[in-house]
Formats: C-alpha cells, structure tokens, sequence
C-alpha cells in the first residue's frame, strides 16, 4: 500500500464539542470513515507532550518531554516524518504555534509554513496557513501533510472548555476541516485529531475531559461509520506508516488501527 495523508489536528478539540457546537460538520465527519469519539491521548495532556507522542509513537515517560519546552530526548526515537524522509516520501506542515518546530530533525521536511498566532489573532492565522495548505497542497501533492489549528485551544484558556466562545471556535475549525476534506478526499487518505481536551480553562490532567479526544479516519481502507473500540494517540503514526507503505520505527510503542 503506497497512499498519501493528510492529518490535521485540532488543538484541544474536545469530542463533545464537535457534536454540540452547532456545526454540522462535526456529525458529518463521523459518516465519513472509521472513528472513535473515546481515543485516548498520553499523560501529561499538554500540547507539547501530546504531539511529540503523536509523532514518535512513544508515551512522555519514553520521549522525556513533560512540559512546553522542548528537550533533546535522552534516547533518540525516530518521528514519524524522518521515516518518511528515509522512505524518500515529501512531508509538509503548516502550524501556528511555533514550538511545534521540534517535532521534525533538520532535512526531514519538503516544506514548511508557520505563521505566528501571538502577533496575528489565532483565527486569522489557522484562515491564513489553511488557504496555504490548499494551494501547497494542491500545487506540489506531498506525500504527507501536517495541518494545525489552534484557535480552540487559546479560546478555551480564555474562556474556558464548552464556553459560548469555545463553541464557536470549534465551528470555525470545523469550517476548515471541511474545506480539507472536501478538496483533499479523493486523493488523500484524510486523519482529524486533537492533542488532548479540556476543562474549565485548563488541561493537562488525567480527567475524561483532559484525556479523550476525537479521531476520524477517512479513506478507502477504512469503513466509514465503523468505530475503532480502542484508539491512542500513539496509534496514529503507525497507521500513517501503513497508509504511505512505510516500516514503522522498531521503538515505537502505538499499533496501526489497519
């Protein structure tokens, strides 16, 4: 199997609130393909952390990253774009929370586009490296693309988790996602996630709400409206590895969902 993907990930996108923010995309993603509204993210449930478990398929306790400060691991595990590098696969990522650098080892990446959501507003800059995304994306085919939106995760600080305001941030990420998917379905396998939830105006806990997040496979391996009755975080990279026809890392610690 040699297909492309797309994962795009929604920071602190609670599954709850994809159903109940008034978006109807939120349903509609769950027709689409494989899902699970109950898959688990890794302890600590920080932004940093998490992604670094997404991308190297090890839990925190492995990988020593604890906090939103990146450190160099004391034992080098592989991330999911230097396989692909490896493999002689193109990965792009498109982000607006600059510390998610490190999750990629220098010469991995065929392009990259951050764009700063503390000097523009956060729901300027997910519109701003979205339409970067679909013209990249759609001009140069990467085998793999990364797609980050934080606008969810800095209203729920400000306003708190199931807020007026964290609904609507959740309807505009959702926009997004749709307009991902809708141009990206037919060539490209399509994963949407989060790093982890949320509660009041804080995560990081082991608390359902901290800990679950949504994760939704789209593409012809997967059935859509089939339910995965057991999903990690770190379940993702691997299963992205089986999608692009590469071996996973032999450190990592998640299973392909395929």
């Amino acid at each position: 199997m040699n297909q492309k993907v797309i994962l795009i990930l929604a920071d602190g996108l609670r599954p709850d609130a994809m159903l109940s923010c008034g978006n109807p995309y939120g349903s509609r993603l769950l027709t689409l393909g494989s899902y699970s509204l109950e898959a688990k993210t890794v302890y600590p449930s920080i932004t940093l952390p998490c992604h670094m478990s997404l991308f190297h398929s090890v839990p925190p306790e492995r990988h020593g990253i604890l906090t939103n400060t990146y450190t160099p691991f004391s034992r080098p595990v592989q991330g999911l774009c230097e396989r692909l590098r490896i493999h002689e696969k193109t990965s792009a990522f498109f982000y607006n929370w600059e510390e998610l650098r490190d999750l990629t080892r220098p010469s991995s990446l065929s392009y990259s586009f951050y764009i700063s959501g503390e000097i523009y507003d956060y729901e300027r800059a997910d519109k701003m490296l979205t339409e970067n995304a679909l013209s990249y994306i759609t001009s140069e085919k990467p085998d793999f693309a990364f797609v980050y939106l934080q606008l969810t995760d800095h209203i729920g600080h400000k306003y708190g988790w199931m807020s007026e305001e964290y609904q609507y941030a959740c309807t505009q990420s959702l926009d997004k996602i749709r307009r991902l998917v809708e141009c990206f379905n037919k060539e490209y396998n399509i994963i949407v996630t989060a790093d982890h939830g949320g509660h009041e105006r804080d995560h990081g806990s082991k608390m359902p709400e901290d800990m679950t997040i949504p994760l939704i496979c789209i593409g012809e391996r997967f059935c859509p409206g089939e339910i995965f009755s057991k999903a990690n975080i770190c379940d993702i990279a691997p299963t992205i590895a089986t999608l692009e026809g590469i071996t996973a890392s032999k450190d990592w610690e998640g299973k392909s969902l395929l």
